[in-house]
């Protein structure tokens, strides 16, 4: 069996990858569990140095992986880059403080000596997507190699060729062959790895239907999974906003990796004072994107990572409109080759709409009208995500009390739209999925927090 690479911009196939066999993938595990049992004894500082060559790699090549993921799923090369940048930078920051995160804690009791002390686990399983194809990949490799544990790579079966150059990152880095190890696996097969004794962990970013049958699988066989799954991350444009500056952030937001991302705005939620001048000041910054070639620097949006992807989501913009909702711009496939949508915006957006209760993994925004403060936090917790959320609001302290007690995710921005950072923790709640990445929090997910008593 083969998988195909597309390029989303002219539908013309790039490359063709044979799938490995269960026997195969038995084999690479057996590889991977070996050199596990050298690497965790290991100390910070061998580890770190080999990190932050890791974190030179990238950069050095940073042109050449950004094509990659350019070609595979359609990105701008300009947003390209910047993620690899990103990636070196995880991969630093790492380096320099996993020592510090997973350093002993003493504890003070009865025993002569007592403490906890943090520990690998051994081969983690990584089931990741297509979206961010090098990053969701390295928030999650750089804490669990620091910690001492081996990695494999299921990666989405449309970044193959980001998925390899992923494992040469690290080989040409100088870690030891098999520590980290892509596998061309299908779906199908994800279920046998999760099976399989030597992996002792899961951690997927992803839709909630994968998540839940990847979780499903792990308990069965009592292994921790942490999940990032979806959102529809509300944004509230309170009276006293910035307006400008909400608009700006808005769209940023709306139309990064062409509306394809987990923790992009989706729902802006509105107060009714200052609807119709943030709508048109939304409308002028989204009918600025320019759509095209995403090889091309002139391009700030490129087509969306497959066609059948775009298909999809126009299919929820026509039932929301069906159900009521208004198209202020974009809307209609555009007659151009490859995977595009047009920057879109929706208004009289109403529960029981698509536009409404579900994600919109593409360039479409929600816009929603409401009375005031308390409907607008009542909003925008009607949902079943939590992942990101964000008030705009020129009372900083009004904003912080909203974000911290009211709104229902995993992260809360005043002022500035969602982002990932390595020094903060990330996820989300209720079906945006458990478990944390980034920061102390997400190298403590992988580790064995034990205690030693010593009387």
């Amino acid at each position: 069996m083969t998988i195909e690479s597309i390029n989303p911009a002219n539908n013309k196939k790039l490359q063709e990858y044979t799938l490995l066999t269960d026997e195969e993938v038995g084999q690479k595990l057996e590889q991977s569990d070996q050199v596990y049992k050298i690497w965790r004894k290991t100390n910070f500082s061998e580890r770190g140095k080999l990190m932050l060559k890791a974190s030179d790699v990238l950069n050095v090549n940073k042109d050449k992986y950004a094509l990659m993921m350019t070609r595979e799923m359609g990105k701008t090369l300009s947003s390209s880059r910047a993620e690899v940048e990103k990636c070196a930078w995880v991969c630093r920051y790492y380096a320099e403080n996993a020592e510090t995160f997973l350093h002993d804690e003493q504890i003070q009791t009865d025993a002569s000596r007592s403490y906890v002390t943090y520990q690998p686990l051994g081969v983690i399983l990584a089931v990741m997507p297509w979206n961010f194809p090098f990053w969701q990949v390295f928030r999650f490799a750089a804490p669990a190699l620091m910690a001492g544990n081996a990695a494999v790579l299921k990666h989405a079966s449309n970044v193959p060729g980001s998925a390899a150059l992923i494992q040469e990152v690290f080989e040409e880095a100088g870690f030891p062959k098999g520590l980290f190890t892509n596998l061309w696996i299908s779906s199908k097969q994800v279920e046998k790895l999760i099976e399989n004794p030597i992996i002792k962990a899961v951690t997927l970013t992803g839709s909630e239907k994968a998540g839940a049958s990847v979780a499903a699988k792990a308990a069965q066989h009592i292994k921790k999974a942490v999940l990032e799954l979806g959102g529809s991350d509300a944004y509230i444009i309170l009276e006293d906003a910035d307006l400008d500056l909400a608009a700006k952030q808005c769209t940023e937001s709306r139309l990064l990796n062409t509306g394809q991302s987990c923790i992009g705005a989706k729902r802006f939620i509105v107060l009714d004072e200052v609807y119709e001048e943030f709508l048109l000041k939304f409308k002028e910054q989204m009918l600025e994107s320019v759509t095209g070639d995403p090889e091309k620097e002139e391009t700030t949006m490129g087509p969306m990572a497959r066609t059948d992807l775009r298909d999809e989501l126009h299919e929820q913009v026509m039932k929301s409109v069906e159900k009521g909702a208004e198209i202020q711009i974009g809307g209609e496939i555009q007659d151009l080759t490859g995977a595009y949508y047009p920057a879109t915006i929706l208004t009289n957006v109403k529960p029981g709409m698509p536009a409404y209760e579900e994600e919109l993994f593409g360039p479409v925004a929600s816009v929603i009208k409401v009375k005031d403060e308390a409907e607008a936090i009542q909003v925008a917790n009607d949902s079943k995500f939590g992942l990101g959320s964000g008030v705009f609001t020129k009372d900083l302290s009004r904003g912080e009390r909203i974000a911290r007690y009211e709104l229902e995710a995993g992260s809360s921005f005043v002022n500035q739209y969602v982002k990932s950072d390595p020094r903060l923790p990330f996820g989300g709640i209720k079906t945006s999925g458990f478990g944390r990445e980034l920061s102390h929090h997400g190298i403590l997910e992988f580790v064995n927090t034990k205690t030693i008593y010593i009387a």
